[in-house]
This record gives C-alpha cells, structure tokens and sequence, in this order.
C-alpha cells in the first residue's frame, strides 16, 4: 500500500515523511499545491537539502508559475511516477497540504474537461472585481445551492471555479461531483494524520515558522514576483 501523511500545518509531517522513507526504503511524493511551483521555495516551506536528508522527493519546483496546474495533471503525474517509484522496488510515501489533490488521486475522481476557460475565467474574475464576493456566490447559490453551502462566501476561488464549470460544461459541481465517483480507486492507502491536543502547540509552531520565512527572505521573495 501507499502511506499517506496528513495533517495540519506546522504538525511536523514533512519530517515524518522523510523518516518513514528512511525506514520503509521509499521515496516522497508531494500533494501539494503550492510547492510545484519554481522560485517559491520560501513561502510554501519546501523543505530545505538538509531536511530532505537525501531522500528524493517528487513533484517539488517542477513547474513555471506562469504555468497552470490542475488536480487532473496532479493525477496523471502522481500515477506515472509511482509507477516508477515502484518499478524500482520502493515504497511510496505521500505527504502535502493539498487534500483536494490527494483525495482525487486517490479516490480515482473522474473531471469533465472544461477545455480553455482562459477567456470565461478572466471574465468572472473581472465581475469579482466589479460586483464583489457577496453577488458571485448569490449566483452560485441560485444555481447549485448544494455546493454553495459547503463554500464560505470568501472562498472566491472555489466560488468562481464553480461557476466556470457550469458555463463551460453545464453541470453543477453537485452534478460534478457526483459523477467523478463513478470508477473505484486503484490504490490500498494506510493513512498517518498527525494532530496536537493543544491547539496552541500548533499555534506556536505555525508562529515560529512564519518568523523562520521573515527571516528566510519571505518578502523579497514576494517582491520577485509581484514586481
């Protein structure tokens, strides 16, 4: 099986990823959205040479920020180097922050292609800016109610996804969901979710590890990419 570590942040996951494939003879596969990305090594918290301790470590700064990446390539990739990962006689361990990118993967969900949304997604995104969160997730609510309560009216993203979907495809994320289940998954998985019963352990973590980033050049870091 696959071993997945889970978690909140800040919980120590990546360091555990690390001493499971020191231990299990595997290597360390990324769900996380953010890490994939070149030049932003220090605000999503790659995990450093040292903290790798030479284990490999897949799909980390692999692609362009100017690129666009999608849970069905996350799929595609993930699949195609287990397959090698495994070829080579070693276990897989999987670590990130990305539940959407696991639980797809692993769960087999099957997405409708939406095809270039390039110009229907700069259109909703130009309504944000004009009519504000409140009237884009209205619409979501009169079109897929269900969906819309699972969604805080903040989650633009999420908001916005949704209503791109169903301009390009005619289908609700309720009806998209739904029919993604349809093939059972290809993976046996053993879970590992590290949690805290204090909350202000993590608390104190997370707090630590932005200071860590100040320090690490977080802001100069933005700066590269914001101008």
């Amino acid at each position: 099986p696959l071993v997945a570590v889970v978690g909140p942040t800040a919980a120590g996951k990546t360091a555990l990823a690390v001493e499971l494939a020191k231990a299990l003879d595997g290597e360390v596969l990324s769900f996380d959205s953010m890490q994939l990305y070149k030049g932003m090594d220090v605000a999503t918290a790659k995990p450093t040479a040292d903290e790798m301790q030479g284990i490999p470590h897949h799909l980390i700064d692999v692609v362009d920020p100017s690129e666009t990446y999608s849970v069905a390539r996350f799929q595609e990739d993930a699949a195609r180097i287990i397959a090698d990962i495994r070829g080579r006689g070693k276990n897989v361990i999987l670590v990130g922050g990305t539940g959407l990118y696991l639980d797809s993967f692993i769960e087999n969900l099957q997405f409708l292609d939406t095809g270039d949304n390039t110009e229907v997604r700069a259109r909703l995104r130009a309504e944000l800016e004009a009519s504000g969160p409140e009237a884009m997730y209205a619409r979501l609510q009169s079109i897929d109610p269900a969906y819309a309560e699972a969604v805080h009216p903040n989650n633009t993203g999420r908001v916005l996804r949704a209503l791109e979907v169903y301009e390009l495809t005619g289908y609700t994320m309720t009806d998209q969901i739904a029919r993604s289940r349809r093939e059972p998954g290809r993976y046996d998985v053993v879970y590992i979710g590290l949690t805290a019963e204090d909350r202000d352990y993590l608390y104190d973590r997370i707090n630590q590890r932005v200071d860590r980033l100040i320090e690490n050049g977080l802001l100069d870091e933005a700066r590269q990419w914001l101008w």
